[in-house]
Order: structure tokens, then sequence, then C-alpha cells
């Protein structure tokens, strides 16, 4: 039998093909930011983008799981953003995550047109694959002892403004708890967070990627461990940590 590979020609318009079609959705959303589409549009759209996503880059790309973050309901409530309010800020919200939408898209471009580039042996000059993960961690790290109690973590998070600390023993990070964790402690389980301290709840072991990972792995990872805090390492040692508030300063073109 006789085995048939595909030309480079053949690469080059396959991709072309699937540029000029991401870049067609695209335009369709810049529309539906002047247009307002009902919720009834949005949804057709986005189960024929999720189909599309699948057919050009697979079932297991993270864009896909990206694309999920963007959409109506679960970017907003990311975004601490009312469910209920008056027509206008429920205009603005929509056109919000009609935004994030469009940026995943341009990303998809983005990484299409770096394989066709590379193709073609002509890679061009300051074409990125995409942002990474060192360009929106936040680079302090905060951390709390084994023995800290719930209260004193709450009334940390909320002096630090962050959702999540890590929790250290001796020079060693063991593990991290997020506010998630501590509502369902303190509040669920009616815990008394006086006497209560953080080793009996926290999360571990810490979950981490790479400072040089592309964003949208940061996402698959969060989807994949149930988590919105993920702690960064470069060559073995936590320099940061990234939550999905600071992807979705990416996706909401937020720098």
């Amino acid at each position: 039998m006789e085995t048939r590979t595909a030309s480079k020609s053949d690469r080059d318009g396959a991709l072309d093909k699937d540029i000029t079609r991401l870049r067609q959705q695209v335009n369709v959303l810049k529309n539906f930011l002047l247009s307002e589409p009902s919720a009834e549009v949005l949804l057709a759209f986005d189960s024929a983008m999720e189909d599309i996503l699948e057919d050009v880059f697979g079932s297991s790309s993270p864009l896909l799981a990206t694309y999920e973050y963007a959409q109506v309901g679960e970017a907003a409530g990311l975004m601490n953003l009312p469910d209920t309010g008056t027509e206008e800020t429920a205009s603005n919200s929509q056109r919000e995550t009609i935004r994030q939408r469009q940026r995943v898209l341009e990303s998809g471009i983005t990484e299409l047109e770096t394989r066709r580039a590379a193709l073609s042996q002509e890679p061009r000059k300051g074409h990125a694959k995409g942002p990474r993960v060192s360009e929106y961690m936040t680079k302090s790290l905060r951390a709390v002892s084994m023995d800290t109690t719930l209260r004193e973590v709450g009334q940390n998070m909320q002096k630090w403004k962050i959702g999540s600390v890590l929790v250290q023993s001796g020079d060693e990070y063991v593990g991290y708890i997020t506010e998630t964790e501590l509502a369902r402690e303190v509040v669920g389980a009616g815990m008394d967070p006086v006497t209560t301290t953080v080793k009996t709840c926290m999360r571990e072991p810490i979950i981490s990627l790479e400072t040089s990972d592309a964003l949208v792995e940061a996402v698959l990872l969060m989807k994949e461990k149930a988590t919105r805090h993920l702690a960064v390492a470069e060559s073995g040692k936590l320099v940061g940590v990234i939550s999905v508030s600071d992807i979705l300063r990416y996706y909401s073109g937020v720098k």
C-alpha cells in the first residue's frame, strides 16, 4: 500500500483555511459587540465555535478549556460581576465576555500563523506563540505557617487582597489554602476559625507549572485539577502564583 504524505502546499492551504475560519468568527464577535445578541444567539455561536476549535486544534486542546472560561456565566462569575442588575450592567457584562471570546480566537489565529511560518522555515521576526505564564503571574509569594489559625489566614487574605496563600513548614512550601477552602471549612464544616489551624484543611501537594509555559496551559491545568490558583516555578524554585483573575486580565485585554 502506498502511503502519501501531505505536501507543504497542502499543509499551507489547510492552515490558511483554518486561519480564515477563525478570522470569520472573530468578525462575527466584533459585530456582536455592536448588535448585543440574545442569549440564544450566543449559545448557538458558542456551540458552533467549540466544534470549530475541536476540529482545528483537537479535542484535548487547552484553547477549548480557555474558551469555556470566556463564555457567559463562568467568566462573569470569575470576574465577580453581579448575576442581576440594570439593563446597562447586563449589557456591559455581555460585551466583556464577548471580548474574552475574541481574545481566545485571536490566540488561536496566532498559533496557526506560527505553524505556517514554521512550515515555510521563515519565522516572522518577533512573532510569539502566545503569552507565557511569566507575563501574567503575580511575582510576590505570600505564605503562612502550618500553625496559623483559619481566622488569621482570612485576615491575611483580606489584608493582602488575594484569594490564596501558600502554607510553609520551615523553609519548605508544603501546601496552599484558598478562600474557597476557607469558607468551606469555617462556614460549611462549622470549624472554629480561632482554634483550627491551616494544616487541618490545606490542599496538598502544591500544583505548579513553569514560567515558560503558555497561558492556555495554565487554564487547562486549572480545569484538570479543579483549582483557580497555581504556583509558578522556575528551575524547580517557586517564584510566583497565577490565578484565574490573572488569566482573565489577558483575555479581557487588561494590562
